[in-house]
């Protein structure tokens, strides 16, 4: 039971959510949450707040938030709430989106920064909060634009994408492990070069989270060739696209999803030596259909944690949800994007 000091996991068997929620505890890392009305978002930032893993700002009007909270069954007095229509930082935040934005008027930017996301999107930016959650009643499309109009998109960085944090609670019999899965939210059918970045940025963001080194497969319905079809000809190419642009990471494929996960297949599959085959810890999909399919086949039949989609390409952390996300899964998100916070700054 979380809260409790004696009930705490020992760093031996914890999975790795809860060793971000025991890094987080105590640390006061600022947590934007622009769906401020939201029952499963008033419950989520009670509890983060009430075990410290958390200082949660919930964007809204408090007089809403109240009503909302009241309904929720939960004590919101002593929570940071802010409203972005009065706030004394809507005349900076909209001139830096004015600026930053081509053909953008100052009474757009005006009109955008008054709404939560946006706000919440700013925030980040400047250094007020580490990581914006949102998503449980706003379309990842919406929270992309967002991010993409505040926080803007890493240097060298054109595509925007996700991954899943999906943690296995006993892979192949060895206890719990963890994956990245990308790109399982947003990019339908990317091309062969968004799909070598999108493998590339996600080998980045397994660096920040995975206890491992990243090891990188891209996924086909193919090994090494066994099939010929244009369909597997993008995943050889981004491939190739990958270790130009990343030459120092662990990446291989084209691979089946059991060559890249089960050493014994590997080893039948795979000719030659690979740092990957057998041992992927990078899932990097073709297409939305398949990674879609397989994150919730992973989480529904393998009883996995999904956490995400979390965005990456972003100059700051920033996480989308499921719109039927638990309160859970919320507390999840926002310690992971403070663990990605974290490793910014270092």
């Amino acid at each position: 039971m979380r809260g409790s000091q004696s009930a705490r996991p020992t760093q031996k068997n914890m999975d790795i959510i809860e060793q971000f929620e025991s890094e987080a505890r105590g640390r006061g890392g600022r947590v934007v949450l622009p769906e401020g009305s939201d029952a499963r978002v008033l419950r989520a930032a009670v509890k983060m707040a009430q075990e410290a893993l958390a200082h949660p700002i919930l964007l809204g009007e408090k007089p809403i938030i109240a009503a909302a909270a009241e309904e929720a069954g939960v004590d919101v007095k002593g929570l940071e709430i802010l409203s972005p229509e009065t706030d004394s930082r809507i005349a900076e935040f909209s001139a830096r989106i004015e600026k930053s934005r081509e053909k953008m008027t100052p009474e757009m930017a005006d009109r955008l920064v008054r709404r939560p996301m946006y706000f919440a999107g700013m925030m980040v930016a400047r250094g007020f909060a580490d990581t914006l959650v949102a998503g449980v009643s706003t379309p990842t499309r919406r929270v992309i634009e967002a991010g993409m109009i505040t926080v803007g998109l890493g240097e060298g960085i054109t595509t925007p994408s996700s991954f899943f944090l999906m943690v296995v609670p006993n892979f192949l019999g060895q206890g719990p492990r963890s994956f990245i899965y990308a790109d399982c939210g947003f990019n339908v059918d990317p091309s062969t070069e968004e799909l070598a970045e999108i493998a590339v940025i996600s080998a980045a963001s397994a660096a920040e989270l995975l206890p491992e080194p990243p090891r990188v497969a891209l996924l086909s319905f193919s090994t090494r060739g066994s099939a010929s079809h244009p369909r597997v000809d993008k995943v050889t190419r981004a491939l190739e696209l990958a270790r130009m642009r990343a030459p120092d990471i662990m990446i291989d494929g084209e691979f089946q999803a059991d060559t890249a996960l089960t050493p014994a297949v590997a080893a039948v599959k795979v000719e030659g030596s690979s740092a990957v085959a057998g041992r992927a810890n990078v899932l990097v999909f073709p297409d939305l259909d398949s990674g879609n399919i397989a994150y919730k086949l992973t989480q529904y039949m393998a009883g996995a944690r999904a956490i995400g989609p979390i965005l990456q390409g972003f100059n700051a952390p920033i996480c989308d949800l499921s719109r039927g996300a638990s309160v859970e899964d919320i507390i999840a998100a926002a310690v992971v994007g403070l663990r990605r916070a974290r490793r910014g700054e270092a």
